[in-house]
């Protein structure tokens, strides 16, 4: 089961209408609807996620969708949660690993 958290949550509403002001409705929900797609693809590995690298501490995965990176990590239930969407511009991992 997926669990987007609250602070994904939060982010995914920008996204939503960051989109619709600069592309419409009708795009805001198809890319809302594939990233929601993406999310489901998590459990039945059809999506390529990497480790969050040690140094960071923190137990978790993240992978690109389009323009943006999906935080997720095991719940302790053994459900993905959604922990953060951050756009490609923010997704800093890249540059602390060599």
């Amino acid at each position: 089961m997926i669990n987007v958290q609250n602070s994904a949550s939060l982010k995914i509403d920008e996204i939503y209408r960051y989109t619709v002001r600069n592309w419409g409705e009708k795009q805001a929900k198809a890319y809302i609807n594939g990233l929601f797609e993406s999310f489901n693809n998590i459990g039945n590995n059809l999506v390529i996620s990497h480790p969050i690298p040690a140094d960071f501490g923190i137990d978790g995965f993240y992978f690109q969708y389009e323009k943006h990176y999906v935080y997720w990590k095991y719940l302790n239930s053994g459900d993905i949660g959604i922990v953060t969407v951050l756009h490609e511009r923010m997704h800093q991992i890249k540059q602390f690993i060599s």
